[in-house]
C-alpha cells in the first residue's frame, strides 16, 4: 500500500506514466531530462525523478519529495540529478503556473531549438495551437547545472506555460499531469511538421495572425481531450506493463 496520502498517490501514478509514455514515444535521451510535479500550494515541495534511471523503468514509488528551499539536497546519498534540480528547484520555487514541469529534448522539437529562429509558425492547426502562447529563450548558458541558470530559466517562463529553449530543448509547465503532457505531444507534433516543411524548400504558407489566433483559440474547446488523451495512454501502458503504478 502506498504511504502517500491519496491525492500525492495519483500525482505520482500519473507523472510515472508520463516517464514511461515518453520512451513510448521515443522522446527521452539516455538517463538524462526530468520530469517534476508540486504537492505544495506554494509549488516548493515536488515530486521529481531519481538521478539517472531510465525512464522506462520509473515506478510511482521511485519518484523523489524534494524542497526547492532545501539547501541540503544535492548533499544527499540520494540526490537528484544536478540539472534536474537546478531546473526545477527553481522554476517551481517562481513559477507559480508551474504545477507540473516536464523537460526534455524529443527530436524535432530540439532540431527547431538549433535553428536561428526556432518560432514555430502557424503553418496547419497543430502549429497554430502554440500562436502566442510560447516563449523562446535564446540565452542559452551551457548545462543548466548552475543556480544562476536556473534563475534565469524560471524567470525566461514569464506568463508563459510553453518554453522553446534555444540550442537546448523544451519545457512545457501545465496544472496537471495529462495536460502539461497533451501540451508536450502536440508541441512536438508540430515541431516535426514544421521540420518536414522546412526540409521541402519551399515557401511556407503561415497563417494571417488572426486566423492563426482563431484558431489557437478553438483549441481551448477541446482542453477535455488531454484527460481522456491520457487515460487511454494510461491503459495502453497497463496492457503491456503496469508496473509504473508501483
Amino acid at each position: 500500500m502506498p504511504s502517500a496520502d491519496a491525492e500525492e498517490w495519483k500525482l505520482r501514478v500519473d507523472l510515472a506514466a508520463a516517464f514511461r509514455l515518453t520512451v513510448h514515444f521515443d522522446w527521452h535521451e539516455s538517463v538524462g531530462n526530468h520530469f517534476s510535479a508540486a504537492v505544495s500550494d506554494d509549488g516548493k515541495t515536488f515530486l521529481l525523478n531519481p538521478r539517472w534511471q531510465h525512464f522506462s523503468t520509473i515506478r510511482a514509488s521511485d519518484l523523489l519529495l524534494l524542497h526547492a528551499d532545501d539547501d541540503e539536497t544535492m548533499q544527499r546519498e540520494n540526490a537528484p540529478d544536478p540539472s534536474a534540480w537546478c531546473i526545477h528547484g527553481s522554476v517551481h520555487a517562481a513559477v507559480p503556473q508551474a504545477r507540473v514541469l516536464l523537460h526534455c529534448h524529443p527530436p524535432y522539437a530540439t532540431a527547431l531549438c538549433g535553428l536561428k529562429d526556432p518560432a514555430i509558425k502557424p503553418i496547419d492547426q497543430n502549429t497554430a495551437r502554440f500562436f502566442n502562447r510560447c516563449t523562446i529563450d535564446l540565452e542559452f548558458g551551457g548545462m543548466a547545472d548552475e543556480t544562476e541558470e536556473g534563475r534565469r530559466i524560471a524567470s525566461a517562463f514569464g506568463n508563459h506555460s510553453i518554453m522553446i529553449m534555444g540550442n537546448h530543448g523544451v519545457s512545457v509547465a501545465g496544472d496537471t499531469v495529462a495536460h502539461a503532457f497533451e501540451d508536450l505531444y502536440f508541441l512536438e507534433r508540430a515541431a516535426r511538421t514544421m521540420v518536414l516543411a522546412y526540409s521541402t524548400g519551399q515557401p511556407l504558407n503561415v497563417m494571417d495572425d488572426a486566423l492563426a489566433e482563431k484558431t489557437a483559440a478553438a483549441w481551448d474547446d477541446y482542453r477535455g481531450a488531454a484527460d481522456a488523451h491520457f487515460e487511454q495512454l494510461k491503459l495502453m501502458l497497463d496492457q503491456t506493463d503496469p508496473s509504473y503504478r508501483d
